[in-house]
């Protein structure tokens, strides 16, 4: 008897799961550089204001939003290689990636301020335009390791894992780059900060051959149709796309509470805690719950589905933020206590965290059903710029604050920032994750379409629509 669409092109075994958990590791090892320590080292060593922190975001991604559609275009419509449509590419980007990630820490220190601001538009722009290179085509390639929208909540949670541990280099170096100065305060040690980039570098570099070697494509894949007009049709059709908008704004929303987070507890352990070395905490704490979650989230995802257990997850840890900004109108603040809520935040945040990939491809699933839509590239480089839009608006919640009360880079300690500032700072702290979250909670409860049944339905529709192919 002959074997099901969905049965031919499933079966992923352990191998592939860690492999591509390896890929979303070396991702957020360099882009955690991004996350964690590189808006307090342009501010603090290389002394540029946050206003012009802020633009520079502003305007790479700007160039984003012309790069990502045509990479994307570029990967749908090249031909398949033996090894692989997506997997190659991993290998070809995986070092430069990670030259482009220690560049922007170059010791630029001695040049003019011109120069210094003209220097991080370069490279940051040039990493930004390298990790789209290898983020796009790892993105797309969970569409082609299996088709069984089980196995790829299940590769979600792999790559969320990956994700996690990816990310914890640069928090420890963000929390061990400090010099005590002989006034007693703190200051951020360029030395430090490059050994250690380095060294996450190389790591990155190790991970992306992983994910290479442990990987395999399963899913017949053809270039897409090289036509005038392609790129616009494809992003006009996602635009009419319900989930697909839904669950992109969704990711962008929660990935800048993320960032926030962490650039912002940065400024908030070292000046309003008086703490920097407990800088990493707070993420280490949110993180903390997905190494239980992560044993029973695609159960629960499948079970309740994953829109359910997202939405209703996020809700909880707003709830927990705001917990936080009310006891602090009664002047209940203690940085252990800020600790717990991050910790019990993160039992909610766990959820989306891990299934937020697999909510994507059932949407990209989606397209092509409903559309026909069988460009993936194209619609995970849409997708993924949706996600950098999110780090572009964590960067401004990040900067406008510190602008607000008067931050800068020179100051560094607590004596250049009146109580009121202090207090505004902690207040930034809690309640900008707290509308973030709840922002999340809307779109995924209210206007992301695909629920249990839904997905159901969708695997269904697949089967008639591929089986016989």
């Amino acid at each position: 008897m002959e074997q099901s669409y969905i049965a031919r092109t499933s079966g992923i075994k352990t191998k592939d799961k860690l492999g591509y958990a390896m890929g979303d590791l070396a991702s957020c090892l360099v882009f955690g550089l991004t996350q964690s320590i590189l808006n307090k080292y342009y501010t603090d060593v290389l002394e540029i204001s946050v206003l012009n922190v802020m633009i520079m975001t502003i305007v790479a991604r700007i160039w984003d939003a012309i790069n990502d559609p045509i990479w994307g275009r570029i990967i749908d419509g090249a031909k398949v290689r033996q090894d692989g449509r997506y997997r190659r590419w991993i290998k070809i980007f995986a070092v430069p990636v990670a030259l482009a990630a220690v560049l922007m820490f170059a010791d630029v220190r001695g040049f003019s301020a011109g120069g210094k601001l003209a220097w991080i538009y370069v490279s940051y722009i040039l990493f930004g335009m390298l990790y789209t290179c290898i983020n796009i085509p790892y993105g797309s390639l969970a569409q082609v390791i299996t088709s069984s929208d089980k196995e790829r909540s299940s590769l979600s949670v792999f790559r969320s894992i990956g994700s996690t541990f990816g990310a914890m280099p640069a928090m420890v170096l963000a929390s061990m780059c400090y010099v005590k100065l002989a006034d007693g305060s703190s200051q951020m040690d360029y030395h430090k900060v490059l050994v250690g980039v380095i060294a996450i570098a190389v790591l990155s570099v190790l991970a992306y051959l992983l994910c290479y070697a442990w990987t395999k494509e399963r899913v017949e894949s053809r270039p897409a149709p090289r036509e005038k007009g392609q790129t616009m049709k494809v992003i006009r059709l996602l635009l009419k796309s319900r989930p697909f908008m839904a669950v992109s704004l969704a990711s962008m929303l929660f990935l800048a509470a993320q960032m926030f987070g962490q650039g912002y507890n940065t400024y908030l352990f070292h000046h309003y805690f008086k703490a920097p070395g407990m800088t990493m905490l707070p993420t280490v704490f949110q993180y903390l719950p997905v190494a239980v979650v992560m044993f029973f989230a695609t159960r629960l995802g499948n079970r309740f589905g994953r829109r359910e257990v997202c939405s209703y997850g996020i809700l909880l840890a707003a709830v927990f933020y705001l917990a936080l900004f009310v006891l602090a109108l009664f002047g209940i603040t203690n940085v252990w206590l800020y600790l717990a809520a991050c910790l019990a935040s993160g039992v909610g945040t766990a959820f989306i965290f891990l299934l937020i990939w697999a909510m994507a491809t059932d949407a990209i699933d989606y397209n092509k059903v409903a559309f026909g839509l069988n460009d993936e590239a194209t619609s995970y480089a849409f997708y993924s710029f949706m996600r950098k839009l999110g780090q572009t608006v964590a960067t401004v919640l990040i900067n406008v604050p510190l602008l607000r009360i008067g931050y800068s880079g020179s100051a560094l300690n607590t004596e250049g920032l009146t109580p009121a500032a202090l207090k505004s700072m902690y207040n930034s702290s809690v309640m900008i994750p707290a509308v973030l979250f709840l922002l999340v909670f809307v779109i995924l409860r209210f206007f992301y379409p695909l629920s249990k049944q839904r997905i159901a339905e969708l695997q269904t529709e697949k089967e008639k629509l591929f089986g016989g192919k």
